[in-house]
This record gives C-alpha cells, sequence and structure tokens, in this order.
C-alpha cells in the first residue's frame, strides 16, 4: 500500500494461518531499492530483505527508551495508522468478516476486485 496516497499495490494470499511477515516472504514481491518500507514489530528481520525499511523500536529487556527512540516509534506508529485505516475500510466488506464458503480458487479475485473498488473509490 502507498502510505501517502492509500492506495492498494498489491495483493497475496496463503493457504491457512500464517503471520504476515511469512506471506510476505513466501509471495516473492521484491521492491525497488529507493521505495521506503515502514513495517511494525512483528517485521523484525525485514532489514535482511529491504534495506530501507523503518518499524518502531523495541524496549530493551531490563531497559527504556530515550525520548528520541520514543519520539521516533510514535511517528513509525503515527504512519502506520493510516495503512491500518485501510485494512479497516476493506475489512468491512461481509465477504471478510466470516468465514469464506465459496469456491478458494476465486478468493483470491474477489480479494483483488474489493480492493480494485476502493482504489476506484480513491480515485485511482
Amino acid at each position: 500500500m502507498d502510505g501517502q496516497t492509500g492506495r492498494i499495490l498489491c495483493v497475496h494470499e496463503t493457504f491457512g494461518a500464517v503471520h504476515d511477515f511469512e506471506l510476505f516472504k513466501r509471495s516473492g514481491v521484491r521492491l525497488s531499492k529507493d521505495i521506503l518500507l515502514v513495517a511494525d514489530k512483528g517485521y523484525l528481520g525485514l532489514h535482511a530483505l529491504h534495506a530501507f525499511s523503518v518499524m518502531p523500536l523495541k524496549k530493551p529487556r531490563n531497559g527504556e527508551l530515550t525520548a528520541q527512540q520514543k519520539q521516533f516509534s510514535r511517528s513509525v506508529s503515527g504512519y502506520r495508522m493510516r495503512i491500518e485505516h485501510v485494512n479497516r475500510r476493506i475489512k468491512c466488506f461481509k465477504m471478510f468478516q466470516y468465514r469464506y464458503r465459496n469456491k478458494q480458487r476465486k478468493h483470491l479475485l474477489r480479494i483483488s476486485l474489493v480492493c480494485g473498488l476502493y482504489n476506484y473509490e480513491l480515485g485511482f
């Protein structure tokens, strides 16, 4: 997703319960080196896959973050909030609120259509 415009750029799926970062690694999506990738704390190890990535800092064990580190984490989390708002708008569709009971092979197509409708609503 483009954090400035809110446009959804790519959709990928997998079978079963899989963590977001694992899905990202399996998807094979490779980003240009000049694209800033903003992620949450669940993506530890992302720097190995994409050098130009940013995520909030974790508090060290038996320690505290400095005021600058806390401010940095707040700014990254504020940027991530836009992404979470897009996720919420997509999940408002009934298809994502309940168990998907149709043909599995058409699931990605329907997700892509919903994301296309969302992008169309934004004017893209």
